[in-house]
């Protein structure tokens, strides 16, 4: 693949497909008439000094690869391991493609988010990029990152819509009291019926509190929130709610069901 001139490496591209990254392999624009133009490295640029410079002896899993921008960015930073894992054939075929084009050895496979558990792997830098609002069972996506692949670190993104304010949420609330719902800084996860910007996979759209309640909920630390809708997070202790997990215990002793914790 080193040896392709620019004639053949555009044929190539063609034959591959529409193309959502728009990369440069050796000056041929993946997807010169973008949407989003230099997409995604235009908005990588904001957040690129959140991840180490230095990957050297670090694995790193990239979910929903697309066609594997960040995995080869990470091959670049000197990480001794990176996979890219996504569940759409042609994507996958794109990232091949460019990380031959480039040089880089990378490993991609074709998984979905629910079957992380069968990699039987962890991983110091789990790349969670654009995934997210694709997802019919986005919470459940996240813990099972937690509990199956992240060993420590995990980069988040979201499409985000509604308020970037983020109203500081209190414990509990009376179940007279229903103000709060309607303040535009408190956690909403917004439902797309139909399709959103022409795309049929489009499901979710939170806003800027709900992506970082979700992310903590999962049991994630968010140590930076270096980009609008991007956060790196740092693995914490296991969550004790949610689908993969039991009831947390209330104050009194009971757990939500009613029986004794």
């Amino acid at each position: 693949m080193a040896d392709l001139n620019p004639e053949q490496i555009r044929a190539r591209v063609a034959e591959l497909g529409d193309w959502f990254h728009n990369m440069d392999l050796k000056g041929v624009r993946t997807a010169p008439n973008h949407f989003l133009y230099d997409y995604p490295a235009n908005k990588f640029a904001r957040f690129a000094h959140a991840i180490p410079a230095d990957m050297t002896g670090k694995s790193v899993l990239d979910i929903g690869c697309n066609a594997g921008f960040y995995s080869i960015e990470m091959k670049r930073r000197g990480a001794d391991r990176v996979l890219g894992v996504d569940f759409d054939d042609r994507y996958l075929a794109q990232a091949r493609f460019a990380a031959e084009v480039e040089e880089a050895d990378i490993e991609f496979r074709k998984l979905s988010v629910y079957d992380l558990a069968a990699l039987k792997e962890r991983f110091d830098l789990v790349i969670f990029m654009g995934v997210l609002y694709h997802l019919r069972h986005p919470l459940l996506a996240l813990d099972l990152i937690h509990e199956h692949v992240a060993d420590d670190l995990l980069l988040f993104q979201s499409m985000q819509r509604g308020s970037p304010e983020v109203l500081p949420v209190a414990a509990d609330y009376d179940f007279n009291d229903q103000a709060h719902f309607d303040e535009p800084g408190y956690p909403k996860l917004h439902f797309i019926e139909h399709r959103y910007a022409h795309d049929p996979t489009n499901w979710w759209a939170p806003n800027a509190a709900c992506s970082a309640a979700m992310l903590r909920s999962a049991g994630f630390e968010i140590v930076e929130h270096p980009e609008e809708e991007v956060f790196l997070c740092r693995r914490g202790p296991p969550p004790k709610l949610g689908a993969a997990y039991p009831a947390r215990a209330s104050t009194n002793g009971h757990d939500r069901s009613g029986d004794k914790a």
